[in-house]
């Protein structure tokens, strides 16, 4: 049964990411496979500071956009100071700019704010949702978004990992020896704690697919996994195909010849 999904995450401050680190954006393309009906964002923010993370939002996505912010910030005995004609008054120019579908409000709204807030956006038009922006190039993402097309130079992929073939982590040289999917697991959680390194997209490679359905369980971005074949035939590879897609990766296809 298909039904309408709305996905709506929470922007922690005005560095504009996520409590564990992305951008709206890379939040985006990391839950892009489930295809959303609406997507955006609530609680943490006001009206006022969300509306730069919305516009971003708006104009990276072809799905409708949802805007639940909070009544101001908290004050010192935390509670919320913004009334409910202000806040309306900000989410109906979100309305009128054309970014917004849904709004509403999230912590410190009461039914006298959300009743402000139908009042001042009643009558004017919703967003009309774009042509999707980023159709033919391929979007992946870490912390960051990553996007590939026509327009990109060469994209080097580091192997600097690869516990088969660098000489950098020669004491575990023998695969043999690890358990894989726990070893994948706890690198990629480990990765995850260095933002610098964790900003970029992520590649998975292992001849064990176990291996790779470790790591899928263990990214939050949107990786690349290399790689599956129809070495194993064809009903395996499309079981491959679809479990990576369910997980919303891209993917390497090796065409083997024999």
């Amino acid at each position: 049964m298909e039904v309408p999904v709305f996905l709506s995450g929470t922007i922690v401050d005005l560095s504009g990411r996520t409590l564990s680190g992305q951008t709206g954006e890379a939040f985006l393309v990391s839950t892009r496979q489930g295809r959303p009906s609406a997507v955006g964002l609530n609680c943490a923010l006001g009206a006022k500071d969300m509306r730069p993370f919305i516009e971003a939002m708006a104009n990276f996505s072809e799905a409708l956009v949802i805007c639940y912010p909070n009544a101001g910030l908290p004050n010192a005995l935390g509670g919320y100071d913004e009334t409910p004609e202000d806040m309306a008054k900000v989410l109906k120019q979100f309305a009128m700019d054309g970014l917004v579908n849904i709004v509403g409000g999230c912590c410190g709204t009461t039914p006298d704010h959300i009743s402000a807030i139908a009042n001042a956006v009643k009558g004017v038009a919703p967003r009309q949702p774009p042509p999707d922006p980023n159709a033919g190039n391929l979007l992946l993402s870490g912390l960051e978004p990553m996007i590939v097309g026509p327009f990109s130079n060469f994209i080097n992929i580091g192997e600097r990992c690869n516990v088969a073939g660098s000489r950098r982590f020669y004491i575990n040289m023998d695969e043999g020896l690890l358990d894989g999917p726990y070893a994948m697991s706890k690198f990629l959680r480990l990765l995850a704690t260095e933002p610098d390194v964790a900003k970029v997209p992520v590649c998975i490679d292992s001849s064990d697919f176990s291996v790779i359905v470790a790591g899928l369980e263990s990214i939050q971005g949107k990786c690349i996994v290399n790689s599956i074949s129809l070495k194993e035939g064809e009903e395996t590879f499309k079981e491959r195909a679809q479990l990576v897609r369910r997980y919303g990766a891209a993917v390497v296809v090796m065409a083997f010849d024999e």
